[in-house]
């Protein structure tokens, strides 16, 4: 079958749009399409619009893996400002529901921003998931490998671990994001990002992302890391937070709902054939 498809960029995170008419292509062939040697190359495949009954409308999100992503940040991001280049939203809000809940989304076209309200973070450990007794999984003590190292979580949809450390690497994100993504305290697998404070209103990530591997930018683990290092009173409520990719800012407020506003760039079109 042939699919018509549009790639779009936010901060180095590519994401292939993709009707829901083509949700029946398989995982090996999400997996082909993702490939930057095989396909067209990306973190992942969006599918929609859909039109739900309790929003305006719905959004499938699909790991390069094949695995489904309950929440993404840039992709919704992606996957907003696609609407609004196919006229079927204007500049005014709007909500999105995605496997993680619903979101209400803006579009600065002036400035050529898209803000996503992602929703409320929180570090209980029922609703994350993360294994063991209930609690606030804040500067818990882990062992990964041969190491120790102190973690804390979120969720605002998709479950997050955040390091903090001195350094966050490239090299570091590769070597210890896929042992906590998938280390025993976690069901459903994990995000991972390593963060440095820089000062009251700055941090810097580098992020492992469940199901993608490696990434330059994330709009759900800017959040939950904005959140986390909030709620260890190490930040402000409006901050940004640095990327390999680029910048993202963000606002929480004393609920930690949590506000990012973020660019998003157009690639290209075009129409692929790929095996149903």
């Amino acid at each position: 079958m042939e699919i018509s498809f549009a790639k779009y960029q936010a901060l180095g995170n590519a994401y292939l749009v993709v009707d829901t008419s083509a949700m029946e292509i398989g995982t090996d062939e999400i997996r082909r399409l993702c490939d930057f040697r095989t396909g067209i190359g990306s973190d992942g495949v969006l599918f929609g619009p859909s039109y739900p009954d309790d929003a305006d409308f719905g959004l499938r999100i699909i790991n390069p893996d094949g695995s489904e992503a309950e929440k993404s940040g840039n992709g919704l991001r992606i996957f907003c400002q696609y609407l609004y280049d196919q006229g079927v939203i204007g500049t005014q809000a709007f909500t999105v529901k995605t496997r993680g809940g619903i979101v209400r989304a803006r579009i600065f076209p002036e400035q050529q921003l898209v803000e996503v309200s992602m929703g409320q973070v929180s570090f209980d450990s029922a609703q994350i998931p993360v294994a063991g007794p209930a609690r606030e999984v804040l500067l818990e003590e882990i062992a990964v490998g041969q190491r120790s190292m102190q973690v804390s979580c979120a969720t605002i949809g998709n479950p997050h671990c955040v390091v903090l450390t001195e350094e966050p690497t490239q090299a570091i994100a590769r070597e210890l994001g896929p042992l906590l993504e998938q280390h025993s305290l976690f069901p459903n697998r994990s995000n991972v990002q390593f963060m440095r404070v820089l000062d009251r209103q700055n941090i810097q990530i580098e992020i492992w992302e469940r199901g993608a591997g490696y990434t330059h930018a994330s709009g759900s683990s800017s959040c939950a890391a904005a959140a986390v290092a909030h709620r260890l009173g190490l930040v402000e409520a409006n901050l940004t937070v640095h990327m390999r990719g680029g910048d993202i800012a963000i606002a929480i407020s004393p609920e930690f709902e949590v506000t990012m506003t973020g660019p998003v760039q157009a690639v290209c079109r075009g129409e692929v054939v790929v095996r149903a």
